[in-house]
């Protein structure tokens, strides 16, 4: 396990059973985990600390949150939960099982 993923584990345990990581880009690492509360697979999209003393990142990051709550359509995953908790900024989103957009497109 990372020292990013120990930092959420931490922070978020009680509310989420994180899994593994399963993805990760230039702004954020995404982590499968398990709702205790509801039981169902959830995806959480994490800020690194490093990224999240930044202001403008941070507030960017937060905005992805709320735009992506405003929409609800059968091709956009849903946000269920967004905070900051022991300086780990993340939101809460619905697990989507498959591949991801990338290996599709190379496929096809």
């Amino acid at each position: 396990m990372s020292e990013l993923q120990d930092r959420v584990v931490a922070a978020l345990g009680r509310q989420y059973h994180v899994e593994c990581e399963i993805g990760r880009g230039g702004m954020s690492v995404v982590y499968r985990a398990r709702d205790v509360r509801l039981n169902r697979l959830v995806a959480i999209k994490v800020l690194p600390p490093e990224l999240a003393y930044d202001p403008a990142v941070r507030t960017r990051f937060t905005r992805e949150a709320q735009t992506s709550a405003q929409l609800s359509h059968s091709h956009i995953v849903p946000i269920y939960d967004v905070g900051e908790v022991e300086g780990i900024a993340y939101f809460v989103m619905g697990y989507v099982t498959g591949g991801n957009l990338a290996a599709l497109l190379a496929r096809e």
